[in-house]
């Protein structure tokens, strides 16, 4: 049991490098959680200060997600052809646990959409390849990054239980799609009502934020 909370405790407190908010303090002077959606992820960076920082945020909370993952496969001598997933499955939820409650920040983090991918990868880069088309295609076809992010957690739970990694991890990928759901259902419901920010309009707009 102690090596399980290990594996968790190491995968959060990496999560806890929360990129979007140390690059807006850093280079912009600004809690990013003050602006935009209220959030601090790649998505609401986008928004606030434009697609080129809100990227590198993206990319950035993905890696430390792989990271976090080859740590515990080298910790823990799990090889990639070892069906032995249960250690990775937990280091990844506590990846996305420190990314969506960092410590230093309050517990006021962002939405794990980032880290989710970057577990996927950490996983098997086939299917973090896979989940970023999944969640590409779908946030191209409806324009709403809410979306992409449930396709995203659906995929991975249906990987999971297609690869035969067993019961556990499976209701890990619950958990973690139930996680998503209920950080993105202000989202959902902006959706409905027509009145979230489609990811076009964010891209191409020229903000008039001092920020930016």
């Amino acid at each position: 049991m102690y090596k399980f909370i290990i594996v968790i405790l190491i995968g959060y407190l990496i999560g806890c490098l929360q990129w979007s908010y140390i690059l807006s303090k850093i280079i912009k002077k600004v809690d990013i959680r003050t602006l935009g959606g209220g959030n601090a992820g790649a998505s609401n960076t986008v928004e606030v200060f434009g697609w080129k920082m809100g990227v590198t945020v993206g990319l950035l909370d993905i890696i430390k997600a792989v990271i976090s993952l080859l740590l515990i496969r080298y910790l823990f001598k799990i090889s990639f052809l070892e069906n032995n997933m249960l250690n990775l499955y937990l280091n990844g939820t506590g990846v996305i646990l420190g990314h969506n409650y960092p410590f230093f920040m309050k517990f006021k983090g962002g939405k794990g959409t980032a880290s989710t991918l970057g577990m996927l990868f950490g996983i098997d880069y086939r299917i973090g390849i896979i989940g970023f088309l999944i969640i590409l295609t779908v946030t191209l076809l409806t324009d709403y990054i809410a979306l992409g992010t449930m396709s995203l957690v659906a995929f991975f739970i249906l990987a999971t239980i297609y690869l035969n990694f067993g019961t556990a991890c499976t209701l890990i990928t619950v958990f973690i799609a139930l996680q998503s759901f209920y950080k993105h259902l202000p989202n959902i419901k902006k959706i409905i009502s027509n009145q979230e920010s489609r990811v076009r309009d964010a891209l191409k707009k020229k903000s008039k934020s001092k920020y930016i």
